[in-house]
């Protein structure tokens, strides 16, 4: 509406006519008392129309108020801020629009979304995972369902780091539970193999396979062989870990297919860089803190990430003359743009943060700037029960596994409160208070609130016969009875949803609609108490089927919201409790 009127401003001649309109924005303010909605569009127009705001402000004003069924009041703010106050009859029009709209409300908030490459998880593939995977795969998952439903085309990738001497580990180790498969006793575990019982099966499946043909081979014969074979079983176990959170991915990259057959991927990315003037030979100072004579002051070749803002120069060969693990990065991102992607999001553990400045130097090399890379860091997870730090039988030898921690309280609890903190801040995860049956309880209180709405449908049944969530006489409900303020406060919650999908996808930041949908819980369990304590606030009047038709739309727009913002994240949306 304020576009439209201020494209007649334009035309009136009270705008420049040749101006270009830039965007403005409308929000919600946070002090109530200076109205339902704010814009800031005499402010922005100011300079380009070479006015002042105050007078832009003042020639809007007028022109919206014209609209008589729509504003209750409009006044001018400050050097030139709009403060709209809206007729009780447009927020009460909005509910019949949730309601028609359905699933679709809200959706495809961000206007000329694009393809967009969420990689996340990529653990080394060698053993179970872990709690702190845990955290990296629910954001992750609601990250790109956040961006799916926002309108942008997600690709969900998992890298799979199975190069390197950590899968030259993997595959020793599973050759050793391999040899005790046959009846070999093998005593104690060595130190740096991995000493935990998850890799038995995988001996177990060697012995079968292969029976005692390994234990004639020399290593650099059969390390080949186990690895592969340990690096598939492993997949297997990680992928069926992340299924007990419902996380699926797209496409799992190899990272050793950068380096397939004839070709060479990473030299080919390193020497398309040296073309470009990007590569170089030299030397690099020694590292802060090191001790000198720890350092190695050789000639290196080198990739100049400074150029884009890192603080030193990548190293990309080792001094045997492999490629190092940033090399191998460098070839994966360029494989990822080479598949047209301009869009890339990667999570990664807040001990990778000194990594963002180095990848994110190289992708702006290998697009020439055209692509956007965001690492989104998160930092770990401490477990507790009843506020006592939290120990589990650890199948893995070492640490919490993911499996543990779903198997204990349930796959919608650790979604939800994996995504009830910022992605920056640490998770308390304490097992006692994720199950509690109470408002301290963030995924009880919202998936009750689905719940009761649920029931109210059933009773209001009862009460009156037909009328049920999906009749028309609740879709058509004459929507001027939801008058009371709290019924007001409750859509106007609700009319903020498409936007808060569209700043929260656009920020990369899913925590945010979890504390929307806990607010939006709050205000239906509030709405509610409200009835108990003034019965002619209830959702269900017994002498009044009109009003109770209208109130039940309101708690189905609700219930729509709440269940679309669960799906998003993951969680069920019960139709009832126990």
């Amino acid at each position: 509406m304020i576009a439209e009127a201020l494209e007649g401003l334009r035309h009136d001649g009270a705008l420049p006519p040749d101006m270009v309109l830039p965007p403005v924005e409308v929000e919600t303010p946070r002090d109530p008392s200076h109205g339902d909605l704010a814009s800031n569009a005499a402010m922005v127009l100011a300079r380009p129309a070479k006015m002042k705001p105050r007078d832009i402000a003042l020639a809007l004003k007028a022109r919206l108020e014209a609209d008589q069924d729509v504003f209750a009041g409009i006044e001018v703010a400050g050097p030139g801020f709009l403060n709209l106050r809206m007729k009780p009859a447009f927020w009460q029009q909005l509910v019949r629009e949730i309601l028609v709209a359905g699933g679709d409300y809200g959706r495809g908030a961000v206007e000329g979304a694009s393809s967009v490459n969420v990689e996340y998880v990529s653990a080394n593939p060698t053993g179970p995972m872990h709690v702190g995977h845990c955290r990296n795969a629910v954001l992750g998952d609601a990250l790109a369902n956040l961006l799916a439903f926002a309108g942008y085309d997600v690709t969900r990738e998992y890298y799979i780091n199975d190069a390197g001497a950590q899968v030259d580990v993997l595959a020793r180790s599973a050759y050793l539970r391999y040899r005790e498969a046959l009846g070999v006793d093998i005593g104690e575990i060595p130190e740096g193999l991995y000493p935990a019982d998850y890799l038995k099966p995988v001996g177990a499946a060697l012995a079968e396979r292969h029976g005692e043909a390994l234990v004639a081979m020399d290593e650099a014969d059969w390390l080949p062989i186990v690895r592969d074979f340990a690096i598939d079983q492993m997949m297997v176990m990680i992928r069926d870990d992340l299924a007990t959170l419902d996380v699926h991915h797209d496409i799992f990259f190899s990272e050793r297919s950068l380096k397939a057959g004839d070709r060479d991927r990473i030299r080919e990315t390193i020497e398309g860089l040296r073309g470009a003037g990007l590569v170089y030979e030299g030397h690099l100072p020694p590292p802060k803190g090191e001790p000198v004579e720890d350092w190695e002051d050789r000639e290196q070749t080198l990739f100049r990430s400074t150029s884009f803002g890192d603080d030193v120069d990548r190293a990309l060969y080792k001094s045997d003359g492999s490629h190092t693990y940033f090399a191998a990065d460098i070839a994966y991102h360029a494989d990822k743009l080479s598949r047209g992607y301009r869009q890339l999001i990667n999570l990664l553990g807040a001990d990778h943060s000194g990594y963002a400045k180095r990848i994110k130097a190289a992708v702006h090399a290998l697009s020439d700037g055209a692509a956007d890379l965001d690492v989104q860091f998160y930092q770990f997870v401490k477990l507790y029960k009843n506020g006592e730090p939290f120990k589990m039988s650890k199948r893995a030898g070492t640490f919490v596994t993911l499996r543990d921690v779903v198997d204990e309280v349930g796959r919608d609890a650790v979604r939800f409160m994996m995504l009830y903190r910022k992605n920056d801040a640490p998770i308390d995860f304490d097992f006692a208070k994720v199950t509690e049956q109470s408002k301290d309880n963030p995924v009880f209180y919202v998936q009750y609130a689905h719940a009761r709405a649920a029931s109210l449908f059933r009773n209001a049944e009862e009460a009156f016969s037909g009328l049920t969530r999906d009749s028309a006489e609740v879709r058509d409900a004459d929507l001027s009875l939801i008058d009371d303020q709290g019924e007001l406060d409750l859509i106007k919650r609700l009319a903020v949803f498409p936007k808060m999908i569209a700043s929260a996808a656009e920020a990369h930041e899913p925590h945010r609609l979890a504390f929307y949908l806990y607010d939006l819980a709050s205000m239906l369990h509030g709405q509610w108490s409200r009835g108990n304590d003034s019965p002619h606030l209830r959702f269900i009047r017994q002498e009044d089927r009109g009003t109770t038709a209208a109130r039940l739309a309101l708690v189905a727009a609700t219930q729509r919201v709440i269940s679309s913002g669960l799906d998003i994240l993951g969680v069920e949306a019960p139709e009832a409790m126990r």
